[in-house]
């Protein structure tokens, strides 16, 4: 039953998100460069709903248990807490650098390629990756490999709405600043 309403929420989720960052936020860019309030809106009720994801399939107690008998050895304590708390700080520090209109798709004049976006086009992304495999190594189970493709698949397919808008404002500067900077990590592909 717990499996059935998991890949059932699981892809009610993908299809918001695809509707959201595909048809909506790329229709806002298009016709008004920038998200309106609505539009900013569903993409943090999407957001929302990803990282509430873990609740339709832990206990009621998950927490508690956690801290009087944790599922993971020490090891994997410290490796899943570390990913969380670096994802968490690189994030925070990516939507610092950019302010809350360019996080929420209200402005694009300024293209950064400074500091995290000289490692990576998405850090807050990268980021949150972080966070979700950090959390998954420290409740781990097949449900939390999951959470942590559906994170990446929802996350993508915000990037590539984002890159194409991008594109369009910044042009040819944007192409090179993609052929410099990998969209997440590792080396740089382009576009």
């Amino acid at each position: 039953m717990v499996l059935t309403v998991y890949l059932i929420s699981a892809f009610l989720l993908l299809g918001a998100a695809f509707v959201t960052f595909r048809i909506f936020v790329r229709r806002d860019y298009h016709w008004k460069g920038r998200l309106t309030p609505f539009t900013g809106f569903l993409e943090l009720l999407i957001w929302l709903l990803f990282v509430c994801f873990p609740y339709i399939y832990n206990p009621p107690d998950w927490w508690l248990v956690w801290f009087a008998d944790p599922p993971v050895s020490p090891v994997l304590r410290i490796i899943g807490s570390a990913l969380t708390i670096v994802g968490m700080a690189v994030a925070v520090i990516a939507m610092g650098v950019l302010g809350g209109r360019r996080t929420m798709g209200q402005k694009a004049e300024v293209l950064e390629q400074t500091g995290l976006y000289c490692v990576s086009r998405n850090p807050q992304i990268v980021g949150g990756a972080l966070m979700v495999v950090g959390i998954a190594v420290l409740w781990p189970s097949w449900y939390a490999l999951g959470w942590v493709v559906l994170y990446g698949v929802i996350g993508h397919m915000m990037v590539l709405t984002e890159e194409e808008h991008l594109r369009n404002v910044h042009g040819e500067r944007y192409v090179r600043y993609c052929e410099r900077v990998p969209r997440y990590l590792g080396f740089p592909r382009g576009m």
